[in-house]
């Protein structure tokens, strides 16, 4: 898994240098901080909303999909702040 995540985080700090209308990080990334931080916000409540409605319905794809957008909204904040994975696995 360490594996992907190394590679998400070369293709996030790529994406630094891109023209923000060339890709979605690259977007994010031009808009700042606080937008970024407002998407894992978003992602994190859609997570939330989805594992309560799992628990009732048995349903968990929706969990997982939610998941992997908190993840990787959350790599793109910590990518913007110099971070990667290697600083939260050593954690």
């Amino acid at each position: 898994m360490s594996d992907t995540l190394n590679r998400l985080a070369e293709v996030l700090e790529e994406r630094k240098q891109a023209a923000p209308d060339s890709s979605y990080v690259a977007s994010l990334y031009a808009k700042g901080l606080n937008k970024i931080l407002e998407k894992v916000g978003e992602e994190c409540t859609e997570t939330l909303l989805a594992a309560k409605d799992a628990e009732h319905s048995g349903e968990t794809r929706d969990v997982v999909y939610e998941t992997a957008d908190l993840w990787f909204h959350s790599m793109v904040m910590l990518s913007r702040l110099g971070l990667g994975p290697k600083d939260i696995l050593d954690e």
